[in-house]
């Protein structure tokens, strides 16, 4: 009967919950410092060796997932080039596949008699120019001195006046596209 008394009435008051925690944290902390354990030379040893073992093959683990990442970095730049590439190159191909429809159009104004017809031709001419520009299209030069990385001189001319290599006529247009050149000038170069 006594106990149950003393189970009922307590004679101080409860410590704060905080208080138990902390003093539940320290216990533990004593205890497992208060614990030793005793290794021999050679298990002690055998224990750092292992150590080293598993710091070695951490850092061997890092060192491989950073060249990975570089890896898989370099990969993903690369395949951002080629596909802009792939994409410019398909541009380019396109455009150099209409060209013989522009050559078409631009003879065709050559010969127009000035009637609505030829107007209207002149407008889809205009138009077919127009989108293949904002696509990329540049006209290459003409004017001037003959450039082999530009020009094609398909005729000498012979006649008239003028300083050698100075370009007479131009046979067929050339172009660029996006810097790339698809085809180049056609031209008559003085001789």
């Amino acid at each position: 009967m006594a106990k149950e008394k003393e189970k009922k009435a307590p004679d101080k008051e409860m410590p704060d919950t905080e208080e138990v925690k902390d003093a539940i944290i320290e216990e533990d902390a004593a205890g497992e410092t208060e614990e030793s354990v005793t290794l021999t030379r050679k298990e002690f040893e055998q224990a750092r060796e292992e150590i080293a073992e598993m710091k070695k093959s951490m850092d061997s683990a890092i060192l491989d997932a950073q060249r990975i990442q570089a890896e898989f970095n370099n990969y993903r730049k690369r395949n951002a080039s080629l596909r802009t590439e792939s994409y410019d190159d398909g541009v380019r191909e396109t455009i150099k596949a209409l060209l013989p429809v522009l050559d078409n159009f631009e003879r065709a104004m050559a010969t127009s008699d000035g009637s609505p017809f030829a107007k209207g031709i002149e407008q889809i001419r205009k138009q077919l120019l127009e989108s293949l520009k904002k696509a990329g299209l540049e006209e290459i030069n003409s004017e001037g001195m003959f450039d082999p990385n530009y020009h094609e001189a398909v005729i000498r001319d012979d006649e008239g006046e003028g300083e050698s290599g100075t370009i007479t006529a131009v046979l067929q247009k050339g172009y660029t596209v996006k810097g790339k050149i698809i085809r180049h000038t056609m031209v008559k170069v003085k001789a």
